[in-house]
């Protein structure tokens, strides 16, 4: 069984299908991130057997898309009654806060 993070780093040196279990996944999931992210295939085992495979992507990743460019930005710009955000924020917490 694969309980330790011996096998995880053994695979990594190595350029072949890393293996590890669902325990793996919960608690060493940046190893494995990285691993797909060096193109690398994860087995995934339970119980000493394997249940399923991860695959990397084939297309690269999404460009970031800014903030900006997103029509919900800026559309209360041209409201008077807004004098600030914080305000506002508070304003709308209070009732939140006061129970």
């Amino acid at each position: 069984m694969y309980t330790s993070s011996d096998h995880l780093s053994q695979e990594r040196t190595e350029n072949r299908a890393m293996k590890a279990t669902f325990l793996d996944l919960r608690k060493r999931s940046k190893e494995i991130v990285k691993a797909l992210d060096r193109n690398q295939t994860v087995t995934l085992f339970y119980r000493g057997k394997p249940k399923g495979v991860i695959v990397p992507t084939s297309s690269p990743p999404e460009k970031a898309v800014s903030v900006l460019g997103h029509r919900a930005f800026g559309m209360w710009r041209e409201r008077t009654d807004i004098k600030s955000v914080q305000s506002i924020v508070a304003k709308l917490r209070k009732a939140r806060h006061a129970l």
